[in-house]
């Protein structure tokens, strides 16, 4: 241990800095322990991120910093590495070391950046990644070379295989004691910098490397206008029509689990409101949701394996031409493709678009885009409602349907961004340059950590938000109840106390109001219940039928299905009031977090109020017309 470290008791602080996708997320995983997201595509970093070394023999804090090709920040997430190596990021300690991190198959271009982090005089590390890939692409590297010239320590690592690891984490622990360069190279005239890198790759023998002929043959398919399109739509068809065709056997097997529960508790249990509260607001409200997670882990895998694999960057060249229509750039397909995770982060990544007008109206039509907490409400409604049925000998109808309401959010995107730059946000579209990455195909273990981190995500709402959520919903669901009535059977006493529930005349009080979309009461408590995450609906419309029912029965698709409104005796679930419910969802802006983290990135709620007022006017208007032309539809065939 050195003297230093003994004698200053103050964190080691060192931050990494690379270009986007050089492999600084993987390598602060590995060092950290963390399980940061990662991609194989420029972008996915846009934030500070701060872990702690693993096995060091003092705090040394790493702070994981946004990709970048120039200390120069242009967007706002290459000001954040700028204000940080700078001192002037708000909160954050002097650096006493940097991490200098550079992919090894574009050496030349990674030292212009080496050039300008040594202008800064701290104490410097250079960490090559990829070394595996030159040595694969006939290339040669000489990193003991390269540190006598640069006069730091030079590295190579390969992040995901551990290569190269243990001798870095001896090194950052004591930046102090790194060798330091005596010489900086030249930075003013850029002649001067061309013949700098030429003369540092000649002396230690980095030659060009062999072309990848494997990525081009791909590549002349995947960027072709017309089949790179035709292979896009391709991929969708076959993410939504696996949703329902392999994951309905476990999802039925989580139903009946809970369902199993819910009896099971029931007899356990003394009779009593806490009972009720566990199987009807707890089980129902929770399990309901739960049930969808296999759905989650489908479309999660298929998301992280494009992105792995290198697809992301050409799908966003691909529909380049696309969005230069409505007024945007290829730039902006990759934070709205994150968006079908979640829009909050698809949000923040938004950050790497350098125009702001181009940045507003990617964050304004963001929530367009089919996040997974739509999932479970379209999963639900589509199952009860769509005849599992298949089109051509291969295609489930389910499934179609499902994409379909992908193709209306991204359609709606694409029109409400046109709308915006015609108007409010008028402007000429910037040039959009974004680099291809290589195709690499993930570890096992990646790919699995990636889908467990997204799978923790959701679980970790269930057990938050939904849950406190139906708690909250149970007591509005439950109280204050009717009197007792010796003549009712134990099914009427019930739904007598759910139509004197709390929930019940919040239910009736907005009624009119979603009548003409063909929404009764408690589709109308779902709606408000919904403002605090969208797949809230769900577990409410499960609580709802749990309370109303004297069975216990937690088969939700069921119960819609042979819902019945008390007055008229027809269904309340039928198939029009389904399809105009789906379609509110499409449009509707029903989640809390996606609107602060909106007015954040905005600078105030200006645009996000008006956002939300935008989308519930389309959800209404949407649902309308969808009921009204369905129900015409249906009137016509049956007749």
């Amino acid at each position: 241990m050195s003297a230093a470290l003994v004698h200053d008791p103050r964190p080691v602080h060192v931050a990494l800095v690379g270009a986007p996708n050089a492999g600084k997320t993987t390598l602060f995983n590995v060092l950290t322990g963390s399980s940061a997201r990662v991609g194989n595509y420029p972008g996915v970093t846009v934030e500070r991120r701060e872990g702690r070394l693993l096995g060091a023999p003092a705090e040394v804090r790493l702070l994981d910093l946004p990709g970048t090709y120039s200390l120069i920040g242009e967007t706002p997430d290459e000001q954040i590495v700028e204000k940080a190596l700078g001192g002037r990021l708000a909160g954050e300690p002097e650096l006493d070391g940097i991490v200098c991190v550079v992919d090894a198959t574009t050496l030349r271009r990674g030292l212009g950046l080496v050039r300008e982090v040594l202008k800064r005089g701290l104490p410097t590390l250079l960490v090559l990644t990829m070394i595996d890939e030159v040595r694969a692409r006939g290339g040669k590297l000489d990193p003991v070379r390269l540190s006598r010239i640069l006069g730091i320590p030079v590295l190579g690592v390969v992040g995901h295989r551990g290569v190269g690891i243990d001798p870095l984490q001896r090194l950052l622990p004591d930046p102090s004691r790194w060798s330091r360069a005596v010489e900086l190279p030249p930075a003013d005239d850029a002649a001067r910098r061309f013949a700098w890198v030429d003369q540092v790759c000649g002396a230690i023998g980095a030659t060009e490397l062999a072309p990848d002929t494997r990525t081009d043959r791909i590549d002349r398919v995947l960027l072709h206008p017309v089949f790179g399109l035709l292979v896009f739509a391709a991929v969708m068809v076959l993410l939504f029509q696996s949703i329902f065709s392999w994951a309905v056997p476990a999802m039925d097997a989580i139903d009946a689990g809970f369902g199993a529960l819910a009896r099971a508790s029931r007899e356990v249990l003394p009779a009593g409101w806490i009972t009720d509260l566990w199987a009807d607001g707890v089980i129902a409200g929770v399990g309901s949701v739960l049930i969808f997670l296999p759905q989650i882990l489908i479309l999660f895998t298929f998301i992280h394996l494009l992105q792995d694999v290198g697809y992301m960057a050409r799908a966003a060249f691909v529909v380049d031409r696309v969005m230069g229509w409505v007024g945007l750039q290829g730039r902006s397909f990759v934070p709205l493709l994150s968006c079908y995770a979640c829009a909050v982060p698809g949000i923040m990544a938004a950050r790497t678009i350098a125009s702001p007008r181009e940045r507003l109206a990617t964050i304004l039509v963001a929530p367009f885009m089919t996040c997974s907490a739509r999932l479970p409400v379209y999963t639900l409604l589509i199952a009860a409602f769509v005849p599992g049925t298949t089109l051509f000998g291969a295609l489930g109808l389910q499934g179609l349907v499902m994409f379909a309401l992908y193709g209306l959010g991204v359609a709606t995107a694409l029109a409400s961004a046109a709308l915006l730059s015609s108007t409010l946000l008028k402007g000429t579209p910037s040039v959009f340059y974004m680099e291809l990455p290589p195709y690499r195909w993930p570890t096992a273990r990646l790919l699995a950590r990636q889908v467990g981190r997204s799978a923790r995500a959701f679980l970790r709402r269930a057990g938050t938000i939904i849950l406190a959520t139906s708690i909250v919903l149970w007591g509005l669901l439950s109280f204050p109840r009717a009197t007792p009535d010796p003549l009712l059977t134990a099914a009427e006493q019930a739904r007598a106390n759910l139509e004197a529930s709390a929930a019940s005349r919040l239910g009736h009080a907005i009624e009119p109001l979603i009548a003409p979309l063909g929404f009764d009461w408690k589709i109308g408590v779902g709606l408000v219940a919904s403002l605090a995450a969208r797949e809230v609906i769900v577990s409410t419309l499960a609580q709802i039928h749990a309370v109303a029912e004297s069975d216990d029965s937690t088969n939700l698709r069921e119960a819609l299905r042979r819902d019945v409104d008390p007055e008229t005796g027809e269904p309340v679930f039928a198939l029009p009031v389904a399809l105009a419910l789906l379609v509110f969802f499409v449009f509707a802006l029903q989640c809390t977090s996606t609107i602060v983290v909106m007015a954040r990135e905005t600078g105030s709620f200006r645009w996000p109020a008006l956002a939300f007022g935008y989308m519930l006017g389309l959800a209404w208007l949407g649902a309308f017309v969808t009921h009204r032309v369905a129900s015409l539809w249906l009137g016509l065939a049956a007749g």
